[in-house]
């Protein structure tokens, strides 16, 4: 129990006033050493692909055994996210220019936001689209 309120109190949900997607917070679980790193939260949280390589074949593949209400609650909210955060707009449409369908692009703004969210608790910070999204803002190029 004490895990979830932290979880509400120090990560919000992109460009919004409410915590994670419901479902999100609980679905983790309570013990604060559970994900020791932000890629194993992605993996147990299914939006960070599966990649295989063996001699000169190379595969990326989504993960399709996973938690699937949690996967489904943090589809909903990078939908969410994509409608209220510019930041999240931006990666959005790059996934979406590298000729990523709908989903596939989903699904990697919903790992980046699992990412987000790993940072948030770690650091115990809220928050901020300008620290979320700083490494993925075009600058202009002086020519």
């Amino acid at each position: 129990m004490g895990r979830t309120r932290t979880l509400r109190s120090t990560c919000r949900c992109p460009a919004s006033a409410r915590p994670p997607a419901p479902g999100c917070s609980p679905k983790f679980g309570d013990d604060p050493t559970r994900y020791t790193s932000a890629k194993a939260r992605k993996n147990y949280a299914g939006t960070s692909p599966i990649t295989r390589a063996s001699g000169k074949v190379h595969s990326v593949q989504a993960r399709f055994v996973r938690n699937d209400r949690l996967a489904d609650a943090l589809q909903r909210q990078a939908f969410s996210a994509i409608n209220t955060s510019p930041g999240a707009r931006r990666y959005y449409d790059r996934q979406r220019a590298r000729d990523a369908c709908y989903n596939p692009a989903l699904r990697q703004l919903g790992n980046r936001l699992v990412g987000i969210l790993h940072g948030c608790l770690k650091t115990r910070t809220l928050y901020d689209e300008a620290t979320a999204w700083s490494h993925h803002a075009t600058f202009p190029t002086t020519a």
